[in-house]
């Protein structure tokens, strides 16, 4: 079967449908229908991961088409096990994100179910494209549901973050497009991705391409300095939009390092890593600073995924199996983490509708089973042992310590920052007396948010006290990755 066009198809076309066929008198069909089509696209990207062959770095599940002769682009799909995963957190994502908003998305339902079963169909094509223009074609239709997303539902200032979201991230990606134009004509006429990474390229020509790459990557990941949408764009969206955009859309931006930068600019990239490891350490110290200074939970949230994704890229760059490994791992469990963060603010928010901390305190008292797994969720993102927070981040620290043990201490200093953060949060929102009436009223979290919540808490403790299943199926893909940039390395 065509799984990997099953999972990007069938959501866009249910959302397609939902768009067409939906309407405000039949809510409940809406939302039932988003339901079903989430949950069978889920259940499609199974497959791919229990009928994985983690014994080989080879592409698997692979579908070529022939789209456009005349510039010989085809429809080429495929993952390994670098790509696997995220797939599937996908898919599963987006489950929960139509479940969240069963009872929360009033107006508009269909457009709103319509936009993120869309998202999903885009996201996954992203992550399984082996064609260059194909890739580029889904990397950047994402943006169109999410600058309605945020457009449409988010806060007051919602036009002002969904065009400042668009702006960068269009912007970023236009020297993207260049680099894949001269990449085609370089390797005489393929957009083949795989044949790109067998290009004897120049050190200059790697190094203009490394940085067209670095420019559409960064801003979406993103990294400092290209980093100021993200704030906006996350306290303006609605709950499903960050979600969304936290657990998925920052990971693109590491993906494409790990499939265009790496492999085809290898020399570059690492005449380059001093640079990548700079602007990774900045993240991970001056944005925990920021992050200690937030008023807004939302937005401490927001730059604690930027301080969790400079990790990501820091591991990419030293060029290490364990570190890389680490860095894969992390963006998983960052999805997890960063998602169940944000759907507890959302929880929160339906109820209280503010996001300020000082709105809240002693919600323990009142909301004692949505408590216990809020504060789970704040200790996995400040990387408790036995949590998925902690994983990620112990790779890529034990890792960089074999390389260099300064950068290992004070990327280590993370732990540091986000324990002050996460804990101030959680002190200020959950525990102590109950701060004022509205937080005396509050009425425990309902079963379709337990239920929500306690899926990602047991993904969230699963990956934390047993992360072999994700490594084993990275492992074989990630060292021969690392071996096809040392090779290329030593070759010049």
């Amino acid at each position: 079967m065509p799984l990997l066009s099953l999972a990007i198809w069938l959501p866009i076309v249910s959302g397609v449908l939902l768009l067409a066929l939906g309407r405000d008198d039949r809510v409940d069909a809406v939302r039932w229908g988003a339901l079903v089509a989430s949950v069978v696209s889920f259940l499609v990207t199974i497959p791919l991961v229990t009928g994985f062959d983690t014994s080989t770095a080879a592409l698997q599940f692979v579908e070529r088409h022939r789209w456009i002769d005349r510039f010989n682009v085809s429809y080429l799909l495929g993952v390994d096990g670098i790509s696997v995963w995220f797939v599937l957190l996908t898919a599963f994502i987006t489950v929960i994100v139509v479940v969240s908003a069963w009872q929360v998305i009033t107006e508009r339902v269909n457009q709103y179910m319509a936009a993120f079963l869309i998202l999903s169909g885009l996201l996954v094509g992203a992550f399984c494209a082996m064609d260059g223009l194909l890739f580029y074609v889904f990397f950047e239709a994402t943006l169109i549901p999410m600058y309605l997303i945020i457009g449409v539902w988010g806060g007051p200032r919602r036009v002002y973050a969904a065009f400042k979201f668009f702006l960068y991230t269009l912007a970023g990606s236009l020297l993207m497009l260049v680099a894949l134009i001269y990449l085609y004509y370089k390797s005489g006429g393929s957009f083949d991705v795989l044949t790109w990474q067998r290009l004897p390229l120049s050190l200059h020509a790697q190094g203009l391409l490394f940085f067209a790459f670095f420019f559409a990557f960064a801003v979406k990941v993103p990294m400092w300095p290209v980093h100021t949408w993200l704030p906006d764009a996350h306290v303006e969206a609605p709950t499903g939009g960050s979600v969304v955009l936290a657990a998925i859309m920052l990971k693109l931006g590491a993906y494409g390092f790990l499939r265009f930068s790496l492999p085809i600019a290898p020399d570059a990239s690492h005449k380059w890593a001093w640079f990548m490891i700079a602007l990774s350490l900045v993240a991970v110290v001056y944005i925990g600073f920021v992050a200690l200074m937030q008023t807004d939970m939302k937005k401490l949230v927001a730059y604690s995924s930027i301080v969790h994704m400079g990790f990501v890229t820091l591991g990419f760059f030293m060029f290490n199996e364990l570190t890389t490994s680490g860095g894969i791992v992390q963006m998983i469990s960052h999805g997890f983490v960063s998602g169940a963060m944000f759907l507890c603010i959302g929880v929160l928010y339906d109820r209280v509708h503010s996001r300020d901390i000082a709105a809240y305190g002693g919600v323990a008292n009142t909301m004692p089973k949505f408590a216990s797994l809020g504060v789970l969720f704040a200790m996995a993102n400040c990387g408790l042992p036995g949590t998925a927070g902690f994983v990620g981040e112990w790779m890529v620290i034990l890792g960089t310590v074999k390389v260099n043990f300064w950068i290992a201490l004070i990327a280590a200093s993370t732990m540091i920052w986000g324990a002050a953060y996460t804990l101030w949060m959680v002190k200020r929102v959950y525990f102590g007396a109950i701060a004022n009436e509205h937080v005396r009223e509050l009425k425990d979290a309902n079963t379709r948010e337990l239920v929500m919540l306690g899926v990602l808490a047991v993904a969230v403790i699963a990956m934390g006290v047993y992360p072999k299943p994700f490594t084993d199926v990275m492992h074989v893909s990630v060292t021969e990755l690392l071996r096809h940039v040392a090779a290329s390395k030593l070759g010049n």
